[in-house]
C-alpha cells in the first residue's frame, strides 16, 4: 500500500465521518464541496476533512481508493457514501439523516 493509500485508509477508518473535498469547511473551493459542507453543517454532524487540492497525489489517490471519479467524497464509519449529487439527494429524501442515525452518529433535529 502506498503512503497516500495508507493516509486515506487511516482517515477513513479512524474518523466516524470524513469528507475529502476541494478546500476546507471554512473555505470550500468548489460549489459541490460547499454544498456537502452546508448539508453536514445543517445537520450538525461532527466530521473531519482533507483538502485534495493540497497535493496531486491526494487528489488522484482518493479517486483510486474509492474507484469514484469526482470530489467531494463522503465516508461514514469507513464506508464510501457518495459525492455531492448522492449526498444532496439522500439529504432531501431524509435518507442521509437516517444513515447517520443508523451508524450511531447524532444529527441535529430538523423541522
Amino acid at each position: 500500500m502506498s503512503d497516500i493509500n495508507a493516509f486515506i485508509d487511516e482517515q477513513v477508518k479512524s474518523n466516524d465521518v470524513f469528507l475529502f473535498m476541494k478546500g476546507t469547511p471554512d473555505f470550500p473551493q468548489c460549489g459541490f464541496s460547499g454544498q456537502v459542507v452546508q448539508i453536514l453543517s445543517y445537520l450538525g454532524v461532527d466530521y473531519k476533512s482533507a483538502n485534495v487540492l493540497e497535493t496531486d497525489e491526494l487528489r488522484q489517490g482518493i479517486k483510486d481508493y474509492s474507484n469514484w471519479p469526482t470530489i467531494p467524497q463522503l465516508y461514514v464509519k469507513g464506508e464510501f457514501v457518495g459525492g455531492c449529487d448522492i449526498i444532496r439527494e439522500m439529504f432531501q429524501a431524509g435518507e442521509l439523516q437516517t444513515h447517520f442515525e443508523n451508524a450511531g452518529i447524532p444529527v441535529k433535529q430538523t423541522a
